[in-house]
């Protein structure tokens, strides 16, 4: 009975270091969180900013009578036949986030499936450990990949990585490029995001009808003015994706370790109960023995 008290005592124990680490890493993550919403809000104006200006400009060149779609970042409607696609993915470095990184994992496999399925070729590229490991597992080529960039979203190699999807289509080597993250939603829950990043659809960019002060002259340039707005278009998405991922990979790892520390504080409860009721067996069991003791005595 002795040895079962302490194998209990242990494991309480055991289990309160568990629940103050989990409660540490709720707390680094919720300051981590704070920080990373504030980049994304940051990140939020310069995409606005961006579109507007990418928006004007088309309006401007269309406006002149040209159609603004000769660029090859664009589609040309239903023409191009789609016999290679790109899928570019974003999973944090770190696990202990819950469901997070599994839910962009499952997408990705969903993704290959319907587009093997139609006999379409698939390459993935792949940003964070987590998503490299898996895939590396199940032998699954990756074309491309990079670790240490989900922690740390960096514009520059963020743009050197997604450069390299986007040379392929410009090239005619892949006809679709998908970038695939789970984004922030809010502070208790994330949202999967699917986003055709090539060819850009003229829907996903409609004029606005106060084109504001901007001048642009129809020349020969409108081409050469949209292809690098489209460029820097496909890089700041890239970039933001990585910086949404992470606020959503420090929300999913806040909620997890309050689970988690839940469920220990749960457990310690549990234990403790066993542990008095253990106790009271015992204190029972040689307060018998010690009446039968005396009873044998006289």
């Amino acid at each position: 009975m002795g040895s079962n008290l302490k194998e209990i005592r242990k494991k309480i124990t055991s289990v309160k270091n568990t629940q103050k680490t989990t409660k540490a890493m709720k707390l680094v993550s919720t300051s981590k969180l704070k920080k990373a919403e504030e980049m994304a809000k940051r990140s939020r104006v310069y995409a606005e900013r961006i579109t507007a200006v990418f928006q004007e400009i088309k309006a401007k060149i269309e406006q002149n009578g040209f159609s603004g779609l000769e660029s090859p970042y664009f589609a040309a409607g239903e023409d191009r036949e789609v016999k290679m696609v790109d899928i570019v993915f974003v999973t944090a470095d770190k696990g202990l986030c819950g469901g997070f990184n599994s839910t962009t994992i499952k997408e990705v496999t969903r993704l290959m499936a319907e587009y093997k399925s139609q006999n379409v070729k698939v390459r993935l590229r792949a940003i964070g450990k987590k998503g490299i490991s898996f895939f590396g597992f199940n032998e699954v080529e990756l074309l491309d990949k990079v670790s240490d960039l989900s922690a740390t979203p960096d514009y520059e190699r963020a743009a050197e990585f997604v450069n390299k999807a986007t040379t392929d289509f410009i090239n005619g080597v892949t006809d679709k490029v998908i970038l695939v993250h789970n984004g922030f939603k809010n502070m208790i829950s994330q949202e999967l995001k699917v986003q055709d990043l090539l060819p850009i659809k003229a829907d996903a960019i409609e004029a606005k009808e106060s084109l504001g002060m901007m001048e642009v002259e129809p020349s020969e340039q409108e081409r050469e003015i949209l292809d690098q707005l489209a460029k820097k278009y496909i890089e700041f998405n890239m970039y933001y994706a990585l910086i949404d991922s992470l606020a959503a990979e420090h929300s999913a790892r806040m909620q997890a370790m309050d689970a988690a520390s839940n469920n220990a504080g749960e457990l310690v409860k549990s234990l403790t109960i066993a542990y008095n009721k253990a106790r009271q067996e015992a204190i029972t069991t040689e307060l018998v023995e010690i009446n039968t003791g005396v009873e044998s005595m006289k």
